[in-house]
């Protein structure tokens, strides 16, 4: 059985996650299983610092607003006109709308509405949130070639076709 966390490694981490007052954002009532290696599982940064760790290590990771959800951007803020949404808009409502270059869809969500105008927010809930990682390496097992070739953890706590 593998122990140490290195490339190609399926991880599996107990963690909870609090914004740097301490309140509590994720509590990680399920554990996180992603694929170690660079495929995009986690936070590059959480990976780095996961890298060469065994079975029962814990620590606490704090992560910047750049190497999280990314820092607060005004410009992701819309005013638009109510007829251009349903009447049973809400606040708290999300959809998507492809970007101007049409390159990327960015979720937008409903933060207000007033005076026939719908107020949309296209940053991330947690934009510009520094974020404190307590984790605890809970498993560590070599990926399978498909997992491998796939990019991603099938079976429990993965992905399934």
């Amino acid at each position: 059985m593998q122990n140490e966390i290195a490339k190609n490694s399926v991880v599996t981490l107990n963690y909870t996650v609090r914004d740097t007052d301490g309140a509590v954002i994720d509590d990680g009532q399920h554990p996180l299983v992603y694929l170690h290696g660079g495929y995009d599982g986690i936070f590059p940064v959480l990976e780095e610092t996961l890298h060469g760790k065994k079975v029962g290590d814990t620590f606490q990771v704090k992560l910047q607003p750049e190497d999280a959800f990314g820092d607060y951007d005004e410009e992701l803020i819309l005013v638009e006109d109510a007829k251009l949404f349903p009447e049973n808009i809400e606040v708290g409502m999300s959809f998507e709308r492809v970007s101007d270059d049409g390159e990327e869809e960015l979720i937008y969500r409903v933060t207000d509405i007033a005076d026939g105008k719908v107020v949309v927010d296209g940053n991330h809930p947690l934009a510009g949130v520094a974020l404190v990682f307590d984790v605890t390496v809970a498993e560590v097992r070599a990926a399978s070639a498909e997992e491998i070739a796939h990019g991603h953890v099938h079976g429990a706590g993965g992905h399934h076709h």
